[in-house]
């Protein structure tokens, strides 16, 4: 018979505090990973800022630490590189003992165009640093979240996950098996009180998608089948990532939470 597990208790810091945790976040040295970082720092957790140059990462670590001392760290890493991704978890673990928290935010979209027409290159880059570097860092961060029976993951999806495209299709294809690795994992892992979930963006004004927003014109044209009549910024998803990483998400599993202004109702 398996171990029947025990809901946690609320914190003396309430639903979303995040005292005494460790989260690393990719791709956090801008846009929705930055705004993630900053806000688990505000809610108590010590963050691990993670890209692929150090001068961004080091810069971002900088102003949480000035917020709150001792809370960041930089650790840049590329997704692509398994290696450089278990050296990120080495070196969170030796500044900070443990890590509690896996954002696997970072993603790349090198292609634009007809699906037929990507190169083989192009396709397998966007299946590596979307899901399979995904499953590199899940792998890594499990068995210590399994000894403990704690633990949590958060893949920063797409609702391009969730509709076809003419032009970004295998971008689509890997934030919908992002959708799908984390309800199999939430399956897996859920004995261990292992909670998995996506959080799926509509447009944010970041830099990843700037070339259709960064105009008044384009910003209205990209707005207007919104039925909140703006952009997300990435303060917008930062919630989502802080509910599903506290007490307040102990049981949200398995799911892929939307934040898109109400573009996919």
């Amino acid at each position: 018979m398996s171990e029947v597990l025990q809901a946690p208790k609320v914190g003396a810091g309430g639903l979303f505090d995040l005292t005494g945790k460790v989260a690393v976040i990719t791709g956090s040295s801008r846009g929705i990973g930055r705004a993630i970082a900053e806000h688990m720092a505000r809610q108590g957790a010590k963050v691990v800022i993670s890209s692929r140059k150090a001068g961004p990462c080091e810069e971002v670590a900088a102003g949480i630490n000035a917020r709150s001392p001792g809370h960041a760290i930089a650790v840049p890493a590329n997704i692509s590189s398994k290696d450089d991704l278990q050296r990120l978890m080495d070196e969170t673990r030796k500044a900070f003992g443990q890590i509690d928290i896996l954002v696997c935010n970072a993603a790349s979209n090198p292609f634009y165009g007809s699906q037929l027409d990507i190169s083989d290159d192009a396709f397998g880059k966007i299946l590596t640093n979307n899901i399979v570097a995904n499953n590199w860092m899940i792998g890594m961060v499990a068995p210590e979240m399994k000894a403990r029976k704690d633990g949590v993951v958060i893949i920063v999806s797409s609702i391009g996950g969730l509709r076809g495209s003419e032009v970004i299709g295998a971008y689509c294809i890997s934030k919908a098996a992002d959708m799908q690795l984390a309800r199999n994992l939430a399956h897996e892992l859920g004995p261990f009180n292992i909670r998995v979930n996506c959080v799926a963006p509509g447009l944010v004004k970041t830099d990843f998608v700037k070339a259709l927003w960064d105009t008044p014109a384009g910003e209205e044209r990209a707005s207007s089948g919104t039925p909140l009549r703006r952009l997300g910024e990435p303060d917008d998803l930062a919630g989502a990532a802080v509910y599903l990483a506290s007490r307040a998400g102990a049981w949200t599993t398995g799911q892929t939470i939307v934040v898109d202004g109400g573009s996919t109702c």
